[in-house]
């Protein structure tokens, strides 16, 4: 008798133990209003272009929050980076890739801001958000539905004020002697331009310009190339913008860092005369140093690492189902833009990590 009570005791104690293992499985599995909230999330990054500086700095800060987020919060963190090596095709095929394989978000760099249709289409109808950024969709797809997002800059902004770096440096009397090389009191440039159709292509070029013409400077443009914020293809184009014109390039006004780098590359190999004032937009790495270095004059600080923080703020949320922080500041719901920074060499050791 004695050996059945104490089997029975065992028993219960099984039980109860087992009971109260699932009862905390249970609670660790739910947030406070009962809904299951997993301990790994999956954020997709899908990028227009893996060899673009500016993205490749964005995506890889967006890693290194991941690995550090999930050391602070104990959550299993899967961040995915693909290149669409320029293809909207491909990005699509890719989004849909993400999407059957259930990740709890797409962070989108499209390839066509024009094109996000597909992509929404398939994210709606799956249920799974969309962060897109830096290259902005047009406000008819962005309005479709209350889960799309889309983390930038005003590119306005970033116009303007390549246009104040350029106007300081001619408001200077010995300045503008210096860069105004053939005395004639016409500023002679060339444009190097990102991506036909890009948004900040569009607003960058025509804001510059307008900006330094309504300051009362007289211009007169060379050349006018678009380069796709490529280095190489920067530098391809400033050597035939050479070749015609040996002597009067007075100043190069880039879309980015890339191109405006690319400029600099054909200038010391073509040993070009001129030294022409250089300016660009973005404040990478490489064009810190050459701004450090007096190589490039100035540049237009686009804040990756804080819209990087905004992104993965965002996408962390949504994947845990969470309300956002207060660090993202949204506008009309949707946007969130971080503001630019003018950068010369007077104040380049504030950038330079």
């Amino acid at each position: 008798m004695r050996t059945i009570r104490h089997f029975c005791s065992r028993l219960l104690i099984k039980y109860i133990v087992a009971f109260m293992a699932l009862s905390f499985l249970l609670t660790g599995c739910a947030g406070s209003s009962g809904t299951e909230v997993s301990n790994e999330i999956k954020i997709a990054v899908l990028i227009y272009d893996e060899y673009d500086t500016y993205i490749d700095g964005m995506t890889k800060y967006m890693t290194k929050w991941c690995r550090q987020k999930e050391k602070d919060d104990g959550i299993r963190i899967t961040i995915d980076v693909v290149g669409a090596k320029k293809s909207q095709l491909t990005q699509n095929d890719q989004a849909e890739k993400f999407i059957a394989e259930n990740y709890d978000v797409l962070c989108v760099n499209l390839v066509d801001r024009t094109d996000a249709t597909v992509i929404i289409d398939m994210a709606m109808a799956s249920d799974t958000p969309i962060i897109f950024f830096n290259r902005e969709p047009v406000e008819k797809d962005l309005s479709r539905w209350n889960k799309i997002y889309y983390v930038g800059a005003v590119a306005r902004q970033s116009g303007e004020m390549q246009a104040k770096i350029i106007i300081d440096a001619l408001s200077d009397k010995n300045e503008f002697k210096k860069i105004d090389a053939n005395g004639n009191g016409t500023i002679q440039y060339v444009m190097l331009e990102g991506e036909a159709g890009h948004q900040d292509t569009l607003v960058r070029t025509s804001v510059c310009i307008n900006e330094l013409v309504n300051a009362g400077f007289s211009l007169e443009k060379l050349g006018d190339e678009y380069a796709n914020w490529d280095r190489d293809q920067a530098r391809a184009k400033m050597w035939d913008l050479l070749d015609k014109y040996p002597f009067q390039v007075e100043m190069v006004i880039a879309n980015n860092d890339d191109m405006a780098l690319g400029a600099i590359d054909a200038l010391q190999e073509k040993d070009y005369p001129l030294t022409p004032f250089v300016v660009g937009i973005n404040g990478t790495d490489d064009a810190l140093e050459a701004i450090r270095t007096m190589k490039l004059n100035g540049s237009v600080y686009n804040d990756s690492e804080g819209q990087a923080d905004v992104i993965m703020d965002i996408a962390y949320s949504l994947s845990r189902g969470l309300p956002f922080p207060d660090s993202v500041e949204l506008t009309f719901d949707k946007y969130v833009f971080k503001p630019y920074s003018i950068i010369t060499y007077d104040n380049v050791q504030n950038y330079i990590k």
